[in-house]
């Protein structure tokens, strides 16, 4: 793809498409995408950072005109010097070297001989496409800036003005304040410096989740298991109603979509497709109050993922699109011309999730959230017909060390532990075995899963392997239930993923998994870790303000205080020092406790949110919180002085806050 070096960034022309959930598109088709620089030198050295800074929600519907180099500079100018700022630098810096090592290696791999990984590449393409399905009516369903159109009907002059919901972090804007460059995942301070008139709501989570209620007994009526996917989102198939009712699959969403205007007075945006990684591309393309269909064809899907942005595909995140922008990878269908480096670069995983995103692959099969509860943990990988002994021991050593990686980062261990394997006539064999105790770590896993190998190469003299896999089931969680604010042993959540897709197969022996799972997952963290990270600079700037002499806010208790140089107090939440009053530090106090419990209540319905975790929760902590910490300098308090009124009311709020919708932000 040509493109032209504009100032700040790379821009490349538009495809005809849009992005995924939160990270959506300009609504017009022909506006530039912005690609960040793949490298930094001296006279670059900020810009991929300044990239960086615009945040996840980059390319949100509704920014069609926005100057994003303006609002690059805006963030980088106004978060420059924090803590925050550091940490992306940092990052930025690292991810910048990791680019250097991928393009190096690259570099070494155009000197050798790939044909072997060509037609391995080509075989596992050919072997997909006669599992593609297109029997499937696969609906995406998004609703319109929810938080913010929520709040517009108790207040409907905020409809005309520029508003967003969330105060330290922005977790939903309307479509005027987006106009400014402002959208969720923003700091606060930062949105005002872009639009001084924004008005910013605090959240409200008992209001929302009677609203979404309201639309989920409308879902309901047409797909009684539809998924619930975040908190404004979720997915049908309507495969079923449209055959009982003889109605096309647009005019059954347009049905929908009115039925759920006309009951909610919320507008939803929808996308209709073969499967669901399309249906939610589709979904934005035609926002607000729209819906566009994907036709349920080889060719037309191959023709629309082709010109697609990789970005604008649910898990590829900031990190891993640079990535790949780096090799000449931007869009879907550069894929393939790079498929014989793809595993040598970023792994097989990657390899294979790219691979479905190149021929517009996704799951079919729609079901409850509740459903997804996480039973197994593997992994497994395909290659060119193996025989030789040491080579089929040397592979399981690679899975089992892979396997490990994967345990750690979800930490679980299990107590059975599944060898999986494709002879080269595509005969799958399973064996399973149950070590002493719960396995997790990479020695176990191959000193226990050898043996089931070796006696299969007895019993298949000459035995040919093309895919070798290992999962562990009867899963173990190594998470500590750790202790709350209140000195509690927390509870362990079950083990459910609200957006692990189904199996390709029934729990037979072939057990792949879509792989875009963990890519989602990843994309998400990456999105949660950016607003933790904008909490903590929202928190910073609070403080400043706050012992900001200059500041008129301050005049008053400045006049009024006799000691020149008070102790910060210590928040037993954030950790980070207050203003040492009993007024200023109740206030923080309230809000923090929003944010624990916004926190906790997110656990436990979903492992990954985007909820902005800043409002004005009610009741107000116990004024001997603020003594406590004012006489003793500790961050917590005594057991004793938690207050089960505190406790009640902690509680009591984290049921407030299960909308039906699990996690997200309005889009």
């Amino acid at each position: 793809m040509m493109s032209a070096h504009h100032g700040l960034f790379e821009v490349s022309p538009a495809s005809n498409s849009k992005a995924t959930g939160p990270e959506q598109p300009s609504n017009n088709p022909g506006a530039p995408q912005v690609h960040p620089l793949s490298s930094r030198t001296p006279s670059n050295e900020h810009l991929s950072l300044k990239y960086s800074l615009l945040g996840p929600s980059l390319t949100k519907s509704g920014q069609d005109n926005v100057d994003q180099q303006k609002v690059s500079e805006i963030i980088y100018n106004a978060s420059k010097g924090s803590k925050f700022f550091n940490n992306e630098e940092a990052r930025d810096k690292s991810l910048t070297e990791k680019i250097n090592k991928i393009l190096a290696r690259k570099r070494q791999l155009e000197n050798l001989d790939l044909g072997p990984e060509l037609r391995r590449a080509d075989d596992y393409i050919a072997e997909l496409e006669l599992g593609r399905d297109l029997s499937q009516v696969v609906v995406h369903i998004d609703c319109d800036a929810f938080y913010a159109a929520v709040e517009e009907l108790d207040r409907p002059e905020l409809r005309h003005v520029p508003m967003a919901v969330g105060k330290g972090v922005l977790t939903t804007c309307n479509y005027h304040a987006r106009k400014f460059g402002c959208r969720s995942g923003m700091a606060g301070f930062v949105a005002m410096k872009l639009c001084p008139q924004l008005i910013c709501l605090p959240l409200n989570f008992e209001k929302y989740g009677a609203k979404a209620q309201e639309i989920r007994a409308v879902l309901a009526e047409y797909d009684p298991r539809f998924e619930s996917a975040s908190v404004d989102e979720a997915y049908l198939n309507l495969t079923q109603y449209c055959e009982d009712n003889h109605i096309d699959p647009e005019e059954a969403v347009s049905q929908l979509r009115a039925e759920v205007h006309e009951r909610t007075k919320i507008t939803v945006s929808a996308g209709i497709a073969a499967n669901a990684k399309l249906a939610k591309i589709a979904s934005n393309r035609n926002k607000p109050n729209g819906q566009f269909r994907i036709a349920s064809d080889r060719q037309t899907i191959m023709e629309f993922m082709k010109t697609l942005p990789t970005r604008k595909v649910n898990g590829v995140g900031r990190v891993f699109e640079r990535e790949l922008d780096a090799i000449g990878i931007k869009t879907c269908g550069d894929i393939y011309a790079h498929r014989a480096y793809i595993s040598h670069l970023f792994g097989q995983k990657a390899f294979q999730f790219l691979m479905h995103c190149y021929l517009g692959l996704g799951r079919t099969k729609i079901q409850p959230a509740e459903d997804y509860e996480r039973k197994s943990v593997g992994t497994e990988t395909t290659f060119r017909e193996i025989s030789a002994p040491d080579a089929l021991r040397e592979k399981l050593r690679h899975i089992a060390e892979e396997l490990e990686g994967d345990l750690q980062r979800t930490e679980f261990k299990g107590r059975t532990l599944c060898l999986k394997i494709k002879l080269h006539t595509y005969e799958v064999l399973t064996r399973q075995i149950s070590p002493p105790f719960a396995v997790h770590l990479a020695d176990d896993l191959y000193k226990y899963s050898l043996p089931m190998l070796e006696k299969l190469m007895k019993e298949i003299p000459g035995m040919k392997l093309r895919l070798m896999g290992l999962r562990v089931t009867h899963i173990v969680s190594r998470k500590k239930p750790g202790i709350d604010f209140f000195g509690r042993h927390k509870i362990p959540t079950p083990t459910t993923n609200t957006n692990r897709p189904s199996t390709m197969k029934d729990d037979d022996g072939e057990w792949e998994v879509w792989p875009e799972s963990e890519f989602e997952e990843a994309a998400r963290q990456e999105r949660n870790d950016e607003m933790n990270e904008l909490e903590k600079l929202s928190q910073e700037q609070e403080h400043v303000n706050a012992n900001n002499p200059l500041n008129p806010a301050n005049s008053e208790i400045q006049t009024q205080d006799p000691d020149p140089d008070p102790d910060p107090w210590i928040c037993p939440i954030c950790s980070l020092p207050q203003s040492p009053d009993d007024s200023s530090f109740n206030s923080h106090i309230d809000f923090c406790l929003s944010r624990q419990t916004i926190k906790e209540t997110i656990k436990a319905t979903a492992p990954v949110s985007m909820i902005s975790t800043s409002t004005n929760a009610k009741p107000r902590p116990s004024p001997a919180l603020a003594s406590s910490a004012k006489n003793k300098g500790k961050r917590g308090r005594p057991k004793n002085e938690a207050g089960s009124g505190s406790k009640d009311n902690f509680e009591k709020g984290r049921e407030k806050r299960r909308a039906f919708f699990f996690s997200g932000s309005g889009a």
